[in-house]
């Protein structure tokens, strides 16, 4: 009998409670792939986002949460003369409800402006000029909303004209309502007002020169700032707070999948008292005791690690499909969150083997044997 064969044996002996185990553990690595699984494809989504545009940094007030504070859009007219500054466009983007759909993104849109030139028209047209009171759809966004050209979409207490339905090559320009700044700003009451500065700087500007311009708009702007558009997802507030959030109820389903194999192991270890003791007299080391007793719970480990993740994943891909997340964002499968999923699995196996493997080596070969 190899070391391995005595590993397996230990696990299938009783086969309901080493499955109950492992669907403990499953379910708390689910948690971990769906919830941190959505924080990192909404980061990576909104990034995407950044780069389709061309934005090279953005100005807001970010201490509002996801969605910063507006502010007076005259201060654009005060960050266009200053040195690097190629182009700048405002944007007031707001999270509403929209009829049936929970959460969309609306975008009200300086017109004329670069945020407007990757939009291709696949139905209709894009809007006449910055005053039509019109909208138009994201792909997505026409999907979760069951809308086609000359449809209307209720935003607030108003009713707008679809005139267009347009593919923005990013899902969070895919799921966005589409419209002039001053119409959004209109229907909205916040005339007058932004939440983003978005500036394209000149080319051949160097990081140096990016930094300081950074810093003169943060002297025009003291309550708000600039930041490098790469840079603005992971100093966010309001993603800091959902990746926060996605790790802490993680880790309360994973605390339960130690309780779980922890108690599994212990059981295990009190039902192989006569085992244990047989293989102590026959020269195991204790140490080769612990080492049987982690590599059952690190093997259950990966066992749950791996059903967790196809699980996790299948939720995700379901969830993408529903109308609160579909178009806002587009989940993280990564091999990377994959492999930290399984990693942490097993861990949570090694943890949770520790005690049992301690109170295994405790045994007495001679009390063993009286069993």
């Amino acid at each position: 009998m190899t070391f391995f064969t005595v590993i397996v044996r230990g696990l299938i002996r009783r086969p309901v409670r080493t499955g109950l185990t492992l669907v403990g553990i499953s379910i708390g690595i689910a948690a971990v792939v769906a919830l941190v699984g959505m924080a990192w494809g909404y980061e990576k989504s909104i990034g995407k986002q950044l780069d389709v545009i061309g934005i090279d940094v953005v100005v807001s007030n970010m201490s509002g949460g996801l969605m910063p504070k507006v502010f007076d859009d005259s201060l654009q007219a005060k960050i266009k003369p200053l040195p690097q500054v190629a182009d700048t466009t405002s944007v007031l983007m707001q999270m509403l409800s929209i009829e049936d759909a929970p959460m969309m993104m609306v975008s009200g849109r300086e017109w004329g402006g670069f945020t407007w030139d990757k939009l291709k028209v696949l139905e209709g047209r894009m809007p006449k000029d910055g005053t039509e009171e019109v909208v138009v759809l994201g792909r997505l966004a026409a999907e979760v909303l069951k809308k086609k050209v000359g449809d209307t979409v209720q935003i607030e207490a108003t009713e707008l004209p679809v005139v267009g339905i347009v593919d923005g090559q990013a899902v969070v320009e895919n799921g966005a309502i589409l419209l002039s700044l001053p119409v959004l700003q209109a229907v909205t009451g916040n005339e007058g007002k932004v939440n983003f500065i978005d500036i394209r700087i000149t080319p051949g500007t160097t990081k140096d020169q990016v930094a300081a311009l950074c810093a003169q708009i943060k002297g025009v702007f003291p309550e708000g700032r600039a930041m490098v558009a790469s840079e603005v997802v992971g100093t966010s507030q309001g993603f800091r707070v959902a990746r926060a959030m996605s790790w802490s109820t993680s880790l309360l389903a994973i605390v339960v999948g130690v309780l779980g194999v922890m108690n599994t192991m212990l059981m295990t270890v009190f039902e192989r008292t006569h085992e244990i003791g047989i293989l102590l007299a026959v020269g195991w080391k204790r140490r080769r005791i612990v080492a049987m007793v982690l590599w059952e719970s690190a093997l259950l480990g990966l066992l749950g690690g791996l059903l967790g993740v196809s699980l996790g994943a299948l939720g995700l891909k379901l969830l993408e499909t529903t109308p609160a997340v579909h178009g806002l964002l587009e989940p993280d499968l990564s091999p990377k969150l994959l492999l930290t999923s399984i990693a942490i699995a097993v861990l949570v196996g090694v943890v949770s083997g520790l005690y049992p493997g301690w109170r295994s080596s405790r045994l007495s070969p001679s009390l063993a044997l009286h069993g």
